[in-house]
C-alpha cells in the first residue's frame, strides 16, 4: 500500500518539564505551574468532563436517528485529561513566546471549523482552546526560523503520526523523507519545540506527576482531513529516543508525493 504524502498545516512541538516535587511545587490539586499561572486539577476535570458529556449526547442523538443503541465505549470521546493539560500548558507558553516577540495573534480558526475533524462538539471549551491554539501556531510558525531537518526530528513526527493511523508504519528514514517532501512542517516543529522549551525553562514550568509526560498538541493535514495528535515530550536529556528505525519497505510500497495540504482554517 502506498503512503500518502503528509504535509503539516500547523506546526508540531513538544517540551520537557520537571516534576512538582523537584521544585517544591507539589500541591496535589494543581495540574500545572507555568510561571505565575496555575491550572488546577478541577479545571482539567471540568474541561474533560464537558467533552465526555457533550460527545456522548451527540453520539446518542445521532444513534437515535438511526434507531441504534450506542455501546458505552462508543459514548466515550478519545480525548484524555492529558490532552487537556497539553493544550493548557502549550497555549500559555505559546502566548508568552508571541508576547515576547510583540506579535498579534488573529482570531481566525473557529471551533465550528474544527468540530468534524476534532470529533469534539464545537460548544466545548476544549474545541475553543484548539481553535485558539492553531491561530497561535500559525503566527509562531511565521516568526520562528525553520530548524535543521534531522533524522531524529523526522522520525519523532513520523512515529507520532503512525499512532493515529494517518500514515503507514514500518517506513525507513529514507521513505519518510520522501513521504514528507521538503519536511517543512518538521523544521517548523523543531523550531517551535525549542522556543517553547526555552520558555518553559525560563519560567520554571512544573507539572503534577499525574500529567508529567507533556506533549504539545499537534495538527497535520493529509489534504483531505486534519489529524490531531501529540509528539512525545522532550526531557532535559534531549528527545525521546525509543522510536526505532524500521526496516526498509519493498520498493512497491514506497510512498509517493501528493499535493499540498489546505490551511487548517479551511477545515469544516
Amino acid at each position: 500500500m502506498r503512503a500518502r504524502r503528509v504535509i503539516a498545516a500547523a506546526s508540531v512541538a513538544a517540551l520537557g518539564v520537571l516534576s512538582l516535587a523537584a521544585c517544591g511545587k507539589s500541591a496535589p490539586n494543581i495540574a500545572a505551574y507555568v510561571g505565575d499561572t496555575t491550572y488546577s486539577v478541577d479545571r482539567v476535570d471540568t474541561i474533560y468532563d464537558e467533552v465526555q458529556t457533550k460527545y456522548g449526547d451527540a453520539v446518542r442523538q445521532e444513534a437515535g436517528q438511526a434507531n441504534a443503541t450506542p455501546s458505552p465505549e462508543q459514548l466515550r470521546s478519545p480525548v484524555t485529561r492529558q490532552d487537556v493539560v497539553n493544550l493548557l500548558v502549550g497555549l500559555e507558553l505559546g502566548k508568552r513566546v508571541a508576547a515576547a516577540k510583540n506579535v498579534q495573534v488573529p482570531d481566525e480558526v473557529t471551533p465550528q471549523q474544527l468540530e468534524q475533524s476534532l470529533r469534539v462538539p464545537a460548544s466545548t471549551e476544549y474545541a475553543r482552546l484548539w481553535g485558539e491554539w492553531i491561530d497561535l501556531l500559525q503566527v509562531l510558525n511565521q516568526q520562528l526560523p525553520p530548524a535543521e531537518l534531522s533524522d531524529d526530528s523526522l522520525m519523532a513526527v513520523y512515529g507520532a503520526l503512525t499512532k493515529t493511523g494517518a500514515i503507514q508504519p514500518g517506513m525507513s528514514v529514507a521513505d519518510v523523507r520522501r513521504a514528507f517532501g521538503d519536511g517543512g512542517f518538521v523544521r517548523s516543529a523543531t523550531a517551535l519545540s525549542a522556543a517553547l522549551e526555552d520558555e518553559a525553562d525560563r519560567l520554571d514550568v512544573t507539572i503534577n506527576p499525574r500529567f508529567q509526560k507533556v506533549g504539545v498538541p499537534s495538527v497535520v493535514s493529509t489534504g483531505q482531513s486534519l489529524v490531531f495528535y501529540s509528539l512525545p515530550y522532550i526531557n532535559e536529556d534531549g528527545p525521546v529516543t525509543d522510536i526505532s528505525t524500521p526496516e526498509p519497505l519493498p520498493s512497491s510500497d514506497a510512498p509517493s508525493a501528493e499535493g499540498p495540504a489546505p490551511d487548517p482554517g479551511t477545515a469544516s
